[in-house]
């Protein structure tokens, strides 16, 4: 192995145009106690690094290098790890760690730590040949999910799955999902699998498209008057007006979640538009147990992601795609 490696790295965060990621030669980290090396298979391309890039969210410190919906193979372990191995595929979400002792970590809430770690923010992520993760929060992968197909479960899939949860979604119920990029054409499948009715609510044609294909019982636009009220619904874009927009077509006692790292300023509206005990939440993060439970459940359906691929020096490109939605399905770099 050598002893060096490649990294689209983030220097000063600005705009997408100005390819603000930086192609570096750094030195292959080792692994501390707790910790795993991993080689790095693929990684997904999500939203959350396109706002940490533009400068929508801020890291703690910079240079850092971005991703979190990583295919891995462990390539050496740390002191103390016990249950991973060399060769062993491994998946790296976007929660790193957290603190194990808080009232939310005690009831299985780590996603709302005040002292959880974020890959590919606090901590260098998978825009690179080699990267660290700690051992008791990187996912075993299930044999049965082709290598393509991890990537973008990981933090698309993870993340629509617990917005799936947190909406409340029960089976045969009718469900809104806002957007269709990523993590969107997950859900669907699994809402499908549960045997949803799906209304999709997306501008671009491919999107419309796909949801079609994947089983949306009615495709349109916001500003459409669907077929029938939704019991639930999910905001996947990050666009504070749709908020009312979709609150007014959900039924009473209906929710709706917002699945957004980073959301436009909520505009004010009518009691009117909430009243009927409707529920309005947001979605923040996801806990180990989300990613375990929802792998297992992706390799039952099983579901199947769309990938665009691109090579890891063109990770500037894909995230200009992903910004201009072009991407239909999930980017992902392959090292």
């Amino acid at each position: 192995m050598s002893d060096s490696m490649r990294a689209m790295q983030l220097v000063t965060q600005g705009l997408l145009a100005e390819n603000p990621l930086r192609s570096v030669t750094l030195d292959i980290p080792s692994p501390a106690a707790g910790q795993l090396l991993l080689k790095v298979q693929a990684c997904g391309v999500c939203h959350t690094d396109l706002h940490t890039v533009v400068g929508e969210i801020h890291p703690p410190r910079l240079p850092v290098i971005p991703g979190h919906q990583v295919l891995a193979r462990v390539e050496a372990v740390g002191e103390g790890v016990k249950d991973w191995r060399s060769g062993q595929r491994a998946g790296v979400p976007w929660l790193y760690s957290a603190c194990g002792k808080c009232s939310f970590c005690l009831h299985g809430n780590e996603n709302l730590c005040l002292e959880a770690r974020f890959t590919g923010f606090h901590v260098d992520g998978g825009y690179a040949e080699y990267m660290l993760s700690r051992a008791d929060y990187t996912l075993p992968i299930p044999d049965s999910i082709p290598d393509d197909q991890v990537p973008s479960l990981l933090c698309a899939g993870i993340i629509g799955y617990r917005s799936l949860r947190l909406a409340d979604l029960a089976p045969g119920e009718r469900i809104g999902l806002v957007g269709f990029g990523a993590s969107a054409h997950l859900a669907i499948q699994v809402a499908k699998y549960w045997g949803c009715e799906v209304y999709v609510f997306t501008r671009s044609s491919n999107h419309r498209e796909l949801a079609t294909r994947l089983g949306a019982a009615w495709v349109g636009g916001v500003e459409e008057d669907q077929l029938e009220p939704l019991d639930r619904a999910i905001i996947f874009a990050p666009s504070g007006d749709l908020v009312p927009a979709i609150l007014s077509k959900l039924r009473p006692g209906g929710t709706l979640a917002i699945n957004a790292i980073h959301m436009s300023t909520l505009p004010a509206m009518p009691y009117s538009t909430i009243y009927g005990e409707r529920t309005l939440r947001s979605v923040s993060n996801a806990t180990y147990h989300d990613g375990v439970e929802f792998l297992r459940l992706a390799a039952e359906i099983p579901i199947h992601s769309v990938v665009v691929t691109y090579p890891l020096a063109e990770a500037n490109r894909a995230l200009q795609d992903l910004a201009a939605s072009l991407i239909t399905g999930a980017g992902v770099l392959l090292p």
